[in-house]
């Protein structure tokens, strides 16, 4: 739906250069502005919008343009008064500003600003009142108004009814309006946003800052790209770049803030927003104009068309140990609540056009990380081998690094390793940096770079005020743009919804616990993640937490792990049997459940174990319905549809049980049973198994040996058995054969198994009651396979 809602965008142009309140030569026209702040004493205001605002008063004074400032919130006066002042006197001067000038300018400043509650219509409609008494007393013209509005999204739509209901300048003054993100929760929360905004408010008067554009290293992305155009240009493709990297890691937790956190996520947070943004300005392509931000709109647009569609396979999620706790203490939850909200996440982005086609670009940020950075780092292909001298600079990683700053290198800089070619300056604003300390900056030491950085190192939020001012918006995000990045994550954010994040203990402990690995189209966690069973879950020794180690249950191996990591384990632990199978005896005799569980095993065989050595493997059928096997409710109908018909394995090596003879189904005196235990006898050597896959019922049965029914079924391996619930009839292997098997596996998977696999645990063996407990094989091995939704609910 999103590529609608963009196409229909498309055509309107909404950004404009120059506000149209400046004059041809590009400065603001002389008046008076008034500036508002609503949430003027939040932590946003405290930490950057004042001493931006202070910036913007100190740069612009001396030009004779006049201001005042109002802080704005809900709280009356005569409490929220004294907190604001205590928050301007804390604000600074510049190093260039001397002591006596800024004194200076800090008392003006405090002079200009008051404190305003800003709650009700009236509060509004006595502001704008003040506003234009102060321009009329003293004799000024009003150039124009802008609020910044540091509140809570959902505020967004009241407070613009109020400013244009109430506050809007005169004629011929501007308006601009600054809204902080987040700026929505998914597409069709953003969606509403932008209607309810739209019906008060021009989009040409919307300023959607995302600070990240601020940062001079961002904003300095596409002039880079610009000047060195013509290094770039052969080798900005598929073919020269092997991956593009996005990171934001931060060492912090979320306290203090987790009642907005535990409804957005890291991905919501700032992957949507902050590292979209830099992926985008790294992939478009440059506009003809740069200074024209419309052209630079409609590139993103077209780039965002061309991103191929997210899904939960694209992404791994994580969550720090301590996280579900906080929430519970902020929050005031329960000890048994369970908040699946990720604190870190990975996801790789492809994007659907010749130059990047199959080029993998990954984004990824957390908290409780190892280090506090952020950068973004073009990877290119290295095509020279190096025989003997390997720390020759042209053995070395090729990378061009946009360094947000912290880290090792502590600054905002440029980095172009110098087996690429030596970069051309952006503009007068950026130097090369030759001096260095000793320090390495992702994998090569800092010598080894050609540096960039900016002569005066500016704060982000004092640059984005200074442009909202200008009426500049290249750096602002516009409705369309908005909708187009919703459009494109929100299926993803769907797609995980449920799903368990890894637990990682925080800071360095984490080790290699959240390293993953690109697996064609996929992202898969590096190490296992399986846990020890805890013993107040399910009554066996072990630990109270997640660790990442084998575990036993019932006295035998388990493997857990989240379930798509599960499955993975699976499939390969059955292809590693396979392939020994078939070393020593140069056959794999392979039986299979049916149920719901076991598809997804299918699926993966199929799509990713190419190298299965299905010629050499005979599978059979551990039970089945006595339906044909031509209908839906058949096991071997589920068995052929996901998995036998795409592979390559010979039509005699297809053993479906016989439930349908003389065009009867399951009549014992046309002795199915004893046919399909006359081929096992006939081909399986010794009868067992190399690897049979089990599950289990609610109930406890497993195959189709169910509660209550005989247990001893002589020397039979193959019975007609009667089932609770229809088909009734069925046909099954017994426990002579399954306890035969080299290897057998039962797989158990979903929340809704949790209470059986916590009451399995604490029973005694007893084949006639838990029929499952019958599964103790002679001589082979049993592993359960449990994922983490069945294993602690």
């Amino acid at each position: 739906m999103w590529k609608v809602v963009w196409a229909v965008l498309l055509s309107v142009t909404v950004c404009s250069h120059r506000a149209e309140a400046e004059e041809e030569g590009g400065k603001p026209s002389l008046g008076h502005v008034s500036v508002v702040i609503v949430g003027s004493t939040g932590d946003l205001a405290k930490k950057y919008l004042w001493q931006g605002f202070f910036q913007l008063y100190m740069n612009q004074v001396s030009n004779g343009h006049s201001f005042s400032f109002y802080g704005g919130g809900l709280s009356p006066a005569d409490k929220a008064k004294p907190i604001l002042f205590k928050i301007l006197k804390g604000v600074t001067c510049s190093e260039d500003v001397s002591a006596e000038r800024c004194a200076l300018l800090k008392e003006q400043f405090l002079r200009l600003a008051q404190y305003k509650q800003l709650n009700t219509t009236k509060h509004y409609q006595e502001l704008n009142t003040q506003l234009r008494q102060q321009v009329t007393q003293e004799g000024l013209t009003e150039a124009g108004r802008l609020f910044y509005l540091s509140v809570p999204a959902f505020a967004y739509a009241d407070i613009a009814k109020k400013i244009n209901g109430s506050c809007r300048p005169a004629t011929g003054a501007w308006l601009r309006v600054v809204l902080e993100k987040p700026f929505g929760h998914d597409f069709h929360n953003a969606q509403t946003l932008v209607t309810d905004l739209a019906n008060s408010l021009e989009d040409k008067e919307m300023y959607r800052i995302d600070h990240y554009l601020g940062k001079q290293v961002v904003s300095g992305i596409l002039p880079f790209r610009k000047e060195n155009k013509r290094f770039l240009d052969p080798i900005w493709n598929k073919h020269h770049i092997e991956r593009i990297e996005i990171v934001l890691k931060e060492t912090l937790d979320a306290k203090g803030r987790i009642s907005f956190y535990d409804q957005y996520g890291v991905i919501r947070d700032v992957i949507q927003n902050h590292l979209t943004e830099v992926m985008t300005l790294l992939t478009l392509s440059l506009p003809a104009n740069m200074s024209n931000c419309d052209d630079i709109l409609q590139n993103k647009l077209k780039l965002f068309s061309v991103l191929k569609p997210l899904d939960k396979r694209r992404a791994v999620i994580g969550q720090y140990q301590s996280y579900n706790a906080e929430v519970q203490q902020e929050l005031n939850k329960t000890m048994d609540h369970v908040s699946l909200t990720p604190t870190f996440a990975g996801v790789m982005v492809h994007i659907d056009m010749a130059q990047y086609d199959g080029l993998p670009i990954i984004l990824t940020s957390g908290k409780m990380l190892d280090e506090r950075v952020g950068y973004a780092r073009v990877l290119f292909k290295n095509e020279i081998f190096c025989v003997q001298n390997y720390k020759s600079i042209y053995c070395k990683p090729k990378q061009i690094i946009f360094y947000f700053g912290h880290g090792s290198l502590q600054y905002p800089a440029i980095l172009v390793s110098k087996n690429l070619f030596k970069p051309q300056l952006i503009n007068s604003e950026w130097k090369e940096v030759t001096e260095h300390k000793v320090v390495s900056v992702l994998g090569l030491p800092i010598t080894d770079y050609y540096v960039q950085m900016p002569i005066v190192q500016k704060e982000a939020y004092a640059e984005l005020i200074s442009q909202v001012y200008h009426g500049r918006k290249e750096n602002f995000i516009s409705a369309e743009n908005l909708l187009a990045s919703w459009g494109f994550w929100t299926p993803l954010l769907e797609s995980l919804h449920g799903s368990f994040p890894r637990i990682y203990p925080g800071g360095a402990e984490n080790t290699n616990l959240l390293d993953f690995h690109l697996q064609g189209q996929e992202l898969k966690f590096s190490s296992e993640a399986v846990v020890v069973i805890p013993q107040d879950k399910v009554g066996g020794a072990g630990s109270t937490s997640f660790q990442t180690m084998q575990g036993k249950y019932k006295g035998t191996d388990m493997v857990s792990a989240w379930p798509e990591d599960l499955v993975e384990r699976l499939a390969a632990d059955m292809q590693e049997a396979a392939e020994a199978a078939v070393r020593e005896g140069g056959t794999f005799h392979l039986a299979l459940s049916g149920g719901s569980s076991p598809i997804a095993l299918f699926q993966r065989l199929v799509e990713h174990h190419y190298s299965f050595p299905w010629r050499d493997t005979h599978v059979w059928l551990v039970d089945e319905r006595c339906v044909p096997l031509t209908e839906v409710d058949s096991n071997f109908f589920h068995l052929h549809d996901n998995l036998l018909q795409h592979v390559r394995i010979p039509y005699t090596n297809i053993h479906p049980m016989p439930v349908q003879l003389n065009q009867r189904l399951c009549v014992e005196e046309d002795r199915g049973a004893p046919l399909y235990e006359k081929d096992i006898l006939h081909l399986v050597n010794t009868s067992s198994f190399h690897f049979v896959l089990l599950g289990v019922g609610f109930d406890g049965h497993t195959a189709s040996l169910f509660p209550g029914s005989q247990v001893n079924h002589g020397d039979s391996l193959v019975v007609l058995t009667e089932s609770p619930v229809k088909p009734h009839q069925r046909m099954s292997l017994t426990f002579n054969v399954l306890n035969r098997a080299h290897k057998v596996a039962v797989l158990v998977m979903g929340k809704s198994k949790h209470e059986l696999v916590t009451q399995l645990s604490r029973v005694k063996d007893d084949p006639k009651k838990w029929p499952i407990t019958g599964v103790q094989p002679n001589s082979g091995k049993l592993v359960w396979y449990i994922d983490y939704d069945a294993l602690l609910g």
